[in-house]
């Protein structure tokens, strides 16, 4: 599944950001881009690098390690090797006062270094502005999430099932796991671009395992290893007949995500009440999947959705106790969690080719995190679902 990004795809996707900062920051001269997946989105390559992009002229990769990799693997037009940062730095004479950086990524370290060798007075962010250009597909990242989306479904649809077995431990189910998802096609991690965050799996429990508290910003709980590693699951909790199972991953292709939460019943189905529960969220899957087209606002969307739940509904609903997240579904792509949300605050309009992740989810005491996830992609029909339609708690004898 290896794919190099044609150049006529890195230009458009150049073209796209500068009309953005051009619209929103008319003065700007120069943005730098540093981390690596913006590097890749930009120059399809993840080196040790910097892409430096003048508002006038053509932009130009610096790549320290390795220049060998990167231009094998990438079609961006201009790639130059440096030593450091000062072999950059001589062919910008003349710096702008004003730099635009990743400001949510540059470290104080990397951001004292770059200014050494190029001395700007001030900088402004620029995530916003890459954001918003990463958030509209194009058919050629449609494909690979659409992939990505396929392996997910049978997955989770078809195999889990299988290899549920009573006494199992969740890290025992991880490994089984992990190694499904490598075997049908997963690049074989998920990223996110929230600071310090990693799955490596998936967030996956046993029963009130799934309600945990964690330190990652879902609905739904993981226990994990210990303290130091808190993804994956308990070596000690056991699978036992009545159990919930819930399992919450990403699944990536050629850098692309889609994101599945999918439930299971062993051994015996749960309670008529806890059944009813999880319909209700993926009744509510399937409004918000209605709302997906260009022109609706995120904000609308939520508050749509919020203020027609009961308040007893409410309760628990998208966590667990005072745990609860305040949006119902999430932009996805190279990155797990990506702009826009489906939340407060969201205002521009959704446009054709955007992609959600939307999760509905409520915590149940006693039983675990029901709710269900799918990933969409914005048609002027609604959602075009991407990962499968089985509404979840399948039954597992």
């Amino acid at each position: 599944m290896e794919s190099i990004i044609p150049a006529s795809e890195l230009n458009r996707r150049l073209v796209r950001f500068r009309e953005i900062m051009n619209a929103q920051n008319p003065e700007w001269e120069m943005g730098i881009i540093f981390s690596k997946i913006n590097l890749l989105y930009f120059t399809g390559s993840m080196p040790d690098g910097m892409l430096i992009i003048p508002r006038d002229g053509e932009a130009t990769l610096w790549v320290r390690k390795s220049f060998e990799r990167t231009s094998k693997e990438s079609e961006f037009p201009d790639i130059r090797l440096m030593g450091s940062y000062r072999d950059a730095a001589a062919v910008y004479p003349q710096t702008p006062k004003e730099v635009y950086l990743e400001a949510e990524f540059v470290p104080l370290a990397m951001f004292n270094r770059i200014r050494k060798h190029f001395p700007f007075e001030r900088f402004q962010s620029l995530d916003l502005q890459v954001s918003m250009t990463r958030a509209v597909k194009s058919d050629l990242e449609l494909s690979f999430m659409e992939k990505a989306g396929a392996i997910h479904q049978r997955v989770l649809e078809n195999l889990v099932p299988n290899i549920l077995k009573e006494g199992m431990t969740e890290a025992d189910l991880s490994g089984e796991l992990y190694r499904l998802m490598v075997l049908e096609g997963h690049q074989g991690t998920a990223r996110f671009s929230m600071f310090d965050t990693e799955i490596v799996v998936a967030q996956l429990g046993f029963g009130e395992s799934s309600l945990y508290p964690t330190n990652f910003d879902g609905p739904g709980g993981n226990r994990g290893l210990n303290a130091a590693v808190p993804g994956l699951g308990s070596r000690k909790r056991k699978l036992q007949k009545g159990d919930l199972v819930f399992v919450d991953m990403g699944m990536g292709v050629n850098g692309y995500h889609s994101d599945k939460t999918m439930t299971y019943m062993f051994g015996k189905p749960l309670p008529e009440d806890v059944q009813n529960i999880h319909k209700q969220c993926v009744d509510i899957q399937h409004q918000v999947a209605s709302m997906l087209k260009p022109g609706n606002i995120p904000e609308n969307i939520y508050e749509t959705i919020m203020d027609g739940l009961s308040p007893d509904f409410k309760e628990n609903f998208m966590g667990f106790g005072d745990r609860y997240v305040k949006f119902l579904g999430h932009g996805i792509g190279l990155t797990v969690d990506e702009l826009p949300v489906l939340a407060k605050g969201f205002k521009d309009p959704l446009e054709e080719n955007m992609v959600f992740a939307v999760e509905p989810k409520k915590g149940i005491e006693g039983v675990g995190m029901v709710g269900i996830e799918n990933t969409f992609v914005v048609t002027p029909d609604g959602g075009r679902c991407i990962t499968g339609d089985h509404p979840g708690l399948i039954m597992v004898e």
